[in-house]
């Protein structure tokens, strides 16, 4: 299914219906066909209404998700077979943390039109549920038809799009670490607030496990700020580490080895209790080696 919709996302041209109204719906700016339809058509005038307000709902940072998928429900039953609600129910599923359904309605969205799932909207609701799955070599597909995309995206949405990628192509292992600091070096230069702090280490632990360590170190010198566990700890870093959660340990202990080799240590020990057999294991090993190494004897704590 996701090579199919990369397949279908490089094909399709700026006349998709996803960068607008739904084919059924026509343009309001449109004098012909579609306008004297709905006119005539009180079944698709209502399908139409229900469309456009399920798609307002899920706008901007105040989204509504529920009612969105109350709409978009509606807009299903009022006129069955058309892809837009079924896009949208998967959009708002998505927003609700229910990944799995999500993951059903978007599948039978672009069942019905293998165009719906060009909007970048619904591609990063595609990618993420992906991803909140366990179906990381999929959600990896999928962002990957995301990001070329992603300028249409809000700047909020866009940073979101460019660490969950990166996150997601780190689980590939060192294969996937010059598209994660490719992705991650964008997201820090856009992001703002936690975002941007969690970009900022994520491109440092990526440099690290690349082999730059020099350039990881000075990365987190110039830019990381304060405890990088306060950081882990807000919600907009836990949501966008959620689609890589075992990562935030390794986050922290890396921006800690220079100013606190225990909570450094301490961080590499629970990264590593998370994923014992995971593919940057060693890497938790190889930092808790060398932190032993330059403890002296009086058991360094804050330094």
């Amino acid at each position: 299914m996701v090579l199919a919709v990369v397949l279908v996302l490089a094909q399709a041209g700026p006349g998709a219906w996803p960068s607008g109204r739904p084919r059924e719906c026509g343009d309001r700016a449109d004098r012909g066909g579609n306008v004297w339809e709905r006119a005539k058509s009180p079944e698709l005038r209502r399908y139409c209404d229900l469309v456009a307000s399920a798609s307002s709902k899920l706008a901007g940072i105040t989204a509504t998700a529920q009612t969105a998928l109350d709409a978009a429900n509606e807009a299903d039953r009022v006129l069955p077979g058309h892809a837009a609600p079924r896009i949208l129910e998967g959009r708002a599923l998505a927003a609700l943390g229910r990944y799995g359904e999500a993951l059903t309605a978007l599948s039978d969205g672009q069942s019905r039109d293998p165009r719906a799932l060009a909007d970048p909207l619904a591609l990063l609701a595609w990618a993420r549920a992906l991803a909140r799955t366990g179906r990381t070599k999929e959600a990896g597909d999928a962002y990957r038809a995301l990001l070329p995309r992603a300028s249409a995206l809000s700047s909020a949405d866009r940073v979101r799009s460019e660490i969950e990628a990166a996150l997601v192509a780190m689980a590939r292992g060192a294969g996937g670490l010059d598209e994660a600091a490719a992705a991650l070096r964008e997201a820090v230069r856009e992001g703002q607030d936690e975002a941007q702090a969690v970009a900022v280490l994520a491109l440092a632990l990526a440099l690290d496990r690349r082999g730059d360590p020099d350039e990881a170190l000075a990365l987190l010198s110039e830019r990381a700020r304060g405890d990088p566990r306060d950081t882990m700890a807000t919600p907009r870093a836990k949501d966008l580490l959620a689609v890589a959660p075992a990562e935030a340990h390794a986050l922290s202990a890396l921006a800690l080895e220079s100013t606190d080799r225990t909570g450094a240590r301490d961080e590499w020990q629970r990264a590593l209790d998370d994923d014992p057999s995971g593919v940057w294991a060693g890497q938790a090993r190889a930092h808790l080696a060398s932190l032993a190494s330059r403890q002296t004897g009086t058991g360094a704590g804050r330094r």
